[in-house]
């Protein structure tokens, strides 16, 4: 192949933050080489696409993916990373036009990689036993996003193995980034004009435990505090076992850390909580939450919960919704359980019709869209201070909260800023603020 003058190379992305967290640094490193970045749907040189496997769809959409890049540019270098390609390399390979196969380890080396590809034209699997994986990999964000909320990648891996969860096959053990080069990550990304920064990983309340200093996630976010000057940090999902009295304290004391965490239940029945090896009951949960709202008065709790679980019940079902409502989460991600082959959930028996998981998925929708109204109402009239992030396509601008309160805003404001907002009033999934002048209050 001769050699590329002015290369391009487009991203697709499938699944987490932590995917697109990982594509953004992916793009810095080909722009450190001399490429330019363009959409997917252009003709590029070289195509990577991110997958997902947390799902059998999500394995399809990767599939369609791929194959919709090698029509784009049938001459293009076709490179497929991330979970699908990590749990699923021999599938990858099958893919007509497949040029390059990288698992979840080893992506810092992906453009030597496809130097590698252009000499030797022969396709590359570049998959290790992910068990293996003992350091954190580092992909460092050097250049500006266009976006106003940076995240920061500070840990990989999981061992909880859940039972309908292909994860940790996908991403493997622990592995924490030190505390020295997130404050370096987290310094440059504050340079660039970041306002906000989100502090995200696979498992990220387990973080430090496979280091060798005696440090955790609250240790992290002090530092970060103290040694950046980053207005706002904001933590990904949390498991509620690993909420410390320490990060709950360092939250309600300083301002610049939001009041906000996620905490994802999964459901409210303690049976299926069992069946699905999640390590808490519904108690535990509760008992977390009361004691999060009475030191931190007006934060945000948002949550996952999946819905159909193999051996979910009527009742199951009924003592979930019953259990969300009493929660009272101002968000919720509303998920239909999907068997995923290698996971112990997926032979299960009494796996429940499909019919029957979309009828719960919308009772728990609706549920989900009153819990946001209640936590919102609570505000109107207030005086909050809103990140504006992007433009609303109906005219104005949206943006959040410090407790993840989605706010849109008619009058003219600059992105990336921090301004104070007057919530005026609720809609089912937004407010709507008004842009408080200096001088008017």
């Amino acid at each position: 192949m001769n050699i590329l003058v002015n290369p391009t190379v487009a991203f697709y992305t499938l699944g987490c933050k932590v995917n697109q967290n990982e594509t953004e640094a992916l793009g810095a490193l080909f722009k450190n080489h001399g490429y330019s970045v363009v959409d997917f749907n252009e003709k590029a040189d070289v195509y990577v696409i991110n997958t997902c496997t947390v799902t059998h769809l999500g394995d399809r959409k990767s599939r369609q993916m791929i194959r919709r890049a090698v029509n784009n540019n049938p001459e293009a270098i076709i490179v497929v990373t991330g979970c699908y390609a990590q749990t699923s390399p021999e599938d990858v390979k099958k893919i007509y036009g497949v040029d390059l196969i990288i698992g979840t380890r080893d992506r810092a080396r992906m453009v030597e990689l496809v130097e590698e590809y252009k000499k030797g034209q022969e396709p590359i699997t570049f998959v290790g036993d992910i068990f293996q994986a003992r350091d954190f990999e580092e992909l460092p964000i050097d250049r500006l996003i266009n976006r106003t909320r940076a995240y920061l990648k500070v840990q990989e891996g999981c061992q909880q193995f859940c039972t309908y969860c292909i994860i940790p096959y996908a991403r493997g053990p622990l592995r924490s980034r030190s505390i020295e080069s997130a404050i370096k990550e987290a310094n440059k990304l504050v340079e660039a004009g970041f306002k906000e920064l989100i502090l995200t990983g696979i498992h990220l309340g387990a973080y430090g435990k496979d280091l060798s200093e005696n440090i955790d996630l609250a240790d992290l976010c002090r530092e970060i505090l103290e040694k950046t000057k980053i207005e706002r940090l904001r933590l990904s999902s949390l498991e509620s076992v690993e909420i410390s009295d320490e990060l709950l304290n360092l939250m309600a004391d300083n301002p610049r850390f939001c009041r906000h965490l996620h905490i994802p239940l999964q459901n409210g029945d303690d049976e299926i909580l069992k069946l699905m090896n999640r390590p808490y009951t519904t108690a535990d949960f509760r008992h977390l939450i009361q004691k999060i709202r009475n030191k931190i008065p007006d934060i945000g709790i948002t949550s996952d919960i999946m819905v159909g679980f193999p051996g979910e019940t009527d009742t199951h079902f009924a003592n979930s919704l019953a259990f969300v409502e009493e929660m009272g989460f101002s968000g919720l991600h509303v998920f239909k359980y999907s068997p995923r082959k290698g996971t112990p959930a997926s032979k299960f028996p009494n796996q429940v019709p499909a019919p029957v998981k979309e009828k719960r998925s919308k009772a728990m929708l609706k549920l989900a869209e009153q819990g946001f109204v209640n936590f919102a109402q609570k505000y109107v009239g207030k005086t909050l201070d809103v990140l504006v992030e992007t433009e609303w396509p109906q005219g104005g601008w949206e943006g959040h909260t410090d407790n993840y309160l989605r706010v849109i805003l008619t009058e003219e404001v600059n992105k990336g800023e921090i301004v104070p907002v007057r919530i005026k009033s609720v809609e089912k999934k937004y407010v709507r603020g008004e842009l408080i002048k200096a001088g008017t209050e």
